[in-house]
């Protein structure tokens, strides 16, 4: 007897599948379960236009996961976290839901936090490549920074104002007797800096 799985049987077949099976175990145990159904003609054309309506819903859905991925692929968004003063290590964590936050306040987008691809919580300072499932065939990749309350990623001077090169930036270091960071330390502290004694 040719049958319609209703469901996934286990080394039988998947949801929708057609497939041939003894009458016996169709009758006595398929469909008092409503596992499955008789594959005649009225079930046949049911089934037909259900997996037509599906695979129109499937593209639709493709199709805004892509305008999603075009408006985020490859921005930069921020995350501001708490440390302590010199420290690179957060006292809380960034979780996928501060991320889809950070992207919705960025970019007007708003994303599921359950397609913000994080392995683990983000703990440290720093600049991450973030992966964002939007669909089994699309994604997107954003740029998270994650600074400190003063904008800092872990170096000792905001972003914004170090300036590699200028004689001015040089000058406003030395001053301090810091030096210029050329990149952001992703998960590291940073060196603690050394007092030079003043010359008698």
């Amino acid at each position: 007897m040719k049958i319609i799985l209703n469901q996934t049987i286990a080394k039988l077949g998947k949801e929708g599948q057609v497939v041939k099976v003894a009458d016996g175990f169709a009758r006595n145990f398929l469909f008092p379960k409503k596992l499955a159904r008789v594959a005649d003609k009225t079930s046949l054309d049911r089934l037909e236009r259900e997996q037509q309506k599906a695979a129109a819903e499937t593209e639709k859905t493709r199709g805004n996961a892509e305008k999603l991925a075009a408006k985020i692929d490859g921005q930069t968004v921020r995350v501001i976290g708490s440390t302590a003063k010199g420290a690179t290590k957060l006292f809380g964590a960034i979780t996928s839901s501060d991320v889809a936050e950070a992207i919705k306040s960025t970019t007007g987008v708003e994303v599921d936090k359950r397609t913000v691809a994080l392995l683990h919580p983000i703990k440290r300072l720093g600049v991450y490549n973030i992966l964002v499932d939007l669909h089994r065939d699309v994604d997107a990749h954003i740029h998270l920074e994650v600074a400190n309350q003063d904008g800092l990623l872990g170096i000792e001077e905001p972003v914004a104002q170090v300036v590699e090169g200028s004689e001015a930036a040089e000058a406003a270091a030395a001053g301090k007797g810091l030096a210029i960071a050329e990149e952001a330390p992703m998960s590291e502290e940073p060196a603690p800096i050394e007092a030079t004694p003043a010359e008698e």
